[in-house]
């Protein structure tokens, strides 16, 4: 591996284009693979599945695993199914989680549990993730299996915390990055980690491109985090403002307490408590968020976990797939500006 310094840096607006190109023909595979795995006897699962899966989704996840193949020169057709099966799990959370927040919206359309409701939303979820599973198991691999059931445990996890988080606006800072280290950052870390022990390559390459998925996944997170207080519905996918009126103490709102005056303080309690979630309410949360600084330093904490994603894989060869993942991680930052 060569030595290679990279900086994150904002030159024109970084695009997930040159991943897209890198990975097209092993991802039309992938696709393939999905498009099989998710049909049923049972007409419902094909038909709620597909609703999400073919939603508009960037598929960032298998895409990580492909790419980090393609890093590594792997030539074999493994990682195929087990992108799949990275794409599955994060369907099948994407599923429970609207159910748990109850969210109506989702890139723009309706959600699966808006349309066909909890128990059918909640039972397809539990039916990806079986499909999750058997491609695991049809790989072969016991390291990849262990890899992806620990990584499908922890993300279980990340969302009890959330949950047992939810309109609590003590929250720490400490424990608010565990939870999306736990239930978005795991899976970016094993789909990277993945494409190593397929390819069979050293520990200390499993665990650089751990790092860089894993760092990826924060910085993903606290970028989502940041723009549901400052974008609009088209632009997030989902409603502006949803984290607030579902009382989801992030990072923004952990700085903006933290800084406020008494009275301040005293908004965001009765906030996230759920007696102030009107517009108006939201309005006032932006402008204090705004006064505080509290978005520019979640976004500064973002590039951060960014630039130690980039750096994870610095010893790397230079090459398309290495420029590819490094602009990746300029696209994750560049969707709040």
């Amino acid at each position: 591996m060569t030595a290679t310094v990279h900086r994150l840096e904002t030159r024109g607006q970084p695009s997930l284009d040159p991943m897209i190109a890198l990975v097209a023909p092993d991802m039309n595979q992938v696709n393939a693979v999905i498009l099989d795995r998710m049909q049923s006897r049972i007409p419902l699962i094909p038909e709620l599945a597909g609703h999400l899966i073919a939603g508009g989704g960037k598929r960032m996840r298998p895409m990580l695993t492909l790419a980090s193949a393609r890093l590594l020169g792997y030539t074999g057709t493994r990682h195929h199914r087990l992108a799949a099966a990275v794409e599955f799990i994060h369907t099948a959370t994407l599923l429970h989680d609207d159910v748990v927040d109850g969210s109506d919206l989702r890139r723009g359309r309706r959600t699966a549990n808006n349309i066909w409701g909890n128990p059918a939303t909640v039972l397809v979820g539990d039916f990806l993730f079986s499909r999750a599973f058997e491609l695991m198991v049809e790989d072969g691999g016991l390291k990849v299996l262990k890899i992806l059931s620990a990584a499908s445990a922890v993300i279980a996890e990340g969302e009890v915390n959330q949950l047992t988080a939810q309109r609590l606006i003590g929250l720490s800072e400490e424990r608010y990055l565990d939870i999306i280290g736990a239930k978005t950052a795991a899976l970016f870390a094993a789909a990277c980690r993945i494409a190593a022990v397929v390819a069979e390559r050293v520990e200390a390459e499993e665990l650089a491109l751990d790092a860089y998925g894993r760092n990826l996944g924060i910085a993903f997170q606290l970028v989502d985090d940041a723009i549901d207080y400052v974008s609009e519905a088209q632009v997030m996918g989902k409603d502006a403002g949803d984290d607030f009126r579902e009382g989801k103490v992030t990072l923004p709102v952990i700085l903006a307490y933290a800084r406020g005056s008494a009275e301040d303080r005293a908004f965001w309690e009765a906030a996230i408590a759920g007696r102030r979630v009107a517009d108006e309410d939201l309005a006032h949360a932006v402008a204090l968020i705004r006064r505080t600084h509290a978005v520019d330093d979640t976004l500064a904490r973002a590039r951060h976990y960014g630039q130690r994603a980039i750096d994870a894989i610095g010893p790397f060869a230079s090459g398309a797939a290495k420029a590819a993942m490094v602009e990746a991680v300029e696209f994750a930052i560049a969707r709040a500006y």
